[in-house]
């Protein structure tokens, strides 16, 4: 997602490596610890703010239009006829515990650009406010674009009702035609999935009994077997326009319309390999395709040229694994948190650290010495992201319930993952749109409050994040353990009250947990500035007796010895004491 003013920065073109946002985890219903689908997003971009976006469910008269603008820029596209009648949407999921979120992978240059009216950003949350189910947002994704063209990048979406979970991956027609090409897969339960800005289909299934094509739409949407469904020019449009040279059943979407180079893979596929790596054995058998340092091709990929099974790497990783473990939504939040610890790219270790070891590096990722390109790592978590979520659609949730986008601004690793139910009709002020900007500061806005807190972190990490991270624990624990029990306790307040007294409950408690979060986030600020500024670590004494007068505890925490040694090969001798 990019979001008005970010054009430019989500897809970053350096010399050598491709910068991409976003970043999804997708859990199918047999693969999670309570039996809900999940999946997750993070929305990075250096101009992004977060806020958590509404649309409130509305009827319409007959006849009824509805304006279109371009998701990136805000530029008016035109009309497309509005339906009847549209869902209530909170963040990226609705009342129906329908959930979407997306990666942009570009694709072929020359399949951008298309004429029409449908953007990624659109297709998103007119899907989530006129569909009930992940079909039928598939269904409705690939028939508006049909009708109405689509313009933006190649685009990975994650599709999760309470059932069912989908990958969808599409690509415009550019220059060469109206629409876009396009398959969806389903996750096969109990497995999981993930995508960060690499198209990841690569071969699928073309006939079979559990497979059609975009001709077949009401079948897709009464059989419920099926599991692969695809646009029937998927193949025949790449062969047309010379991208493909080869046998329908060796055509891979991915490898065709995105073929993977380093950046592919090392700054978007090795953020899916650290989650696969975190639930699945053997994956060390991906890591040389991961880093990018070895991407084995029969022959080499040629920009420009039609591609063969030949130029296909056959060494990536699959579409999905098999965890060893259900996945609770806490393991979902901590997936997001990741700066590949534990591996030899952990962004903690290197120089670039600094001297409390901070996993972070500023912009711009590539870099040049002595001749020789180098990059710094994308990690999942990353310190320009707008906002993020886990999405938690549950069967078992009563009428009016809906269900839960576990909702934070700012850097995953140090945001804290609130609860908002997708029947609240108001959303908390923290979170409200139009409360601050990017260039406009908000005391009450939870983004501000938020970056106040990790940008002072990010000074002395080995230090403030560990405070940080035991207010993650208290707050994301408690809230987990509430709102697993509610599904007993508004069964009676259903009873009782009905619908609209569940609805009015779990706005109250959404809205309470959001602004009591936001006002401990601000005094939590407060005591970390006193407490570590100016390079200090200050504790309370107690004040002796017959004193007036009395100081803090004051400590000044010493370098890392790695970065003593690095000052001194720097420098020679020139601090030397003598």
């Amino acid at each position: 997602m990019k979001k008005f003013l970010t054009l430019i920065t989500v897809i970053c073109l350096f010399s050598t490596v491709k910068v991409n946002a976003c970043t999804n985890f997708l859990i199918t219903k047999g693969a999670s610890a309570d039996g809900s689908t999940m999946i997750s997003y993070a929305a990075d971009s250096h101009v992004l703010y977060g806020e958590l976006y509404h649309y409130q469910a509305a009827d319409y008269p007959e006849g009824a239009m509805r304006d279109l603008y371009d998701w990136d820029s805000g530029r008016y596209l035109g009309q497309i006829p509005e339906v009847s009648h549209t869902y209530n949407v909170v963040g990226n999921m609705n009342e129906w515990q329908l959930a979407i979120g997306e990666t942009t992978y570009g694709g072929l240059e020359c399949l951008w650009g298309g004429k029409g009216l449908m953007d990624y950003g659109t297709l998103i949350y007119i899907s989530l406010q006129r569909c009930k189910t992940a079909r039928e947002a598939i269904r409705n994704i690939a028939e508006l674009t049909a009708q109405h063209g689509y313009i933006s990048e190649g685009e990975s979406f994650s599709i999760a009702d309470t059932e069912e979970v989908w990958i969808m991956e599409v690509i415009g027609k550019g220059k060469f035609g109206k629409g876009m090409v396009w398959v969806a897969r389903r996750i096969p339960d109990g497995y999981v999935s993930g995508h960060a800005n690499q198209a990841r289909i690569q071969t699928f299934p073309l006939k079979g009994k559990n497979v059609l094509t975009s001709k077949d739409f009401d079948k897709f949407m009464t059989n419920k077997k099926i599991d692969c469904i695809y646009a029937e020019d998927v193949i025949s449009f790449a062969k047309a326009n010379n991208l493909y040279v080869g046998k329908d059943e060796d055509f891979s979407f991915s490898d065709v319309y995105a073929p993977v180079d380093f950046s592919g893979a090392r700054g978007c596929d090795l953020r899916v390999w650290a989650m696969f790596n975190k639930v699945a054995d053997g994956m060390d058998a991906y890591w040389d395709y991961a880093t990018g340092r070895d991407i084995k091709r029969a022959k080499p990929y040629v920009k420009g040229q039609p591609q063969t099974v030949e130029n296909f790497p056959s060494n990536r990783m699959p579409l999905w694994v098999l965890p060893k473990e259900k996945v609770s939504v806490r393991d979902m939040m901590n997936f997001m948190r990741d700066h590949l610890e534990g591996t030899e790219l952990d962004m903690s270790l290197d120089l670039g650290a600094g001297p409390f070891h901070c996993p972070y590096r500023w912009r711009p990722m590539d870099f040049e010495v002595d001749g020789q390109a180098y990059c710094h790592e994308r990690t999942t978590a990353t310190q320009q992201t707008g906002f993020s979520f886990v999405t938690q659609s549950n069967s078992q949730n009563i009428p009016g319930m809906g269900g839960i986008i576990w909702f934070g601004v700012d850097d995953a690793a140090s945001t804290v993952y609130c609860p908002m139910y997708t029947t609240m009709t108001e959303i908390p002020l923290c979170f409200r749109e139009g409360n601050g900007s990017m260039m406009e500061y908000s005391e009450t806005a939870a983004f501000w409050i938020f970056n106040q807190v990790s940008n002072f972190a990010y000074t002395k990490y080995d230090y403030i994040h560990p405070e940080i991270a035991e207010k993650q624990d208290y707050y994301e624990e408690m809230w987990i353990k509430e709102t697993a029990a509610f599904r007993n306790k508004f069964t009676e307040i259903y009873d009782s009250e009905g619908e609209k007294g569940v609805m009015k409950n779990l706005m109250q408690y959404s809205n309470s947990a959001a602004t009591n979060l936001c006002a401990d986030w601000k005094m939590f600020y407060r005591y970390l500035f006193v407490k570590y500024m100016d390079g200090n670590v200050k504790t309370v004494q107690k004040k002796p007796e017959g004193y007036k007068y009395y100081a803090p505890k004051v400590e000044q925490p010493k370098y890392s010895d790695e970065f003593y040694k690095a000052i001194i090969e720097q420098t020679g001798d020139k601090l030397k004491v003598y």
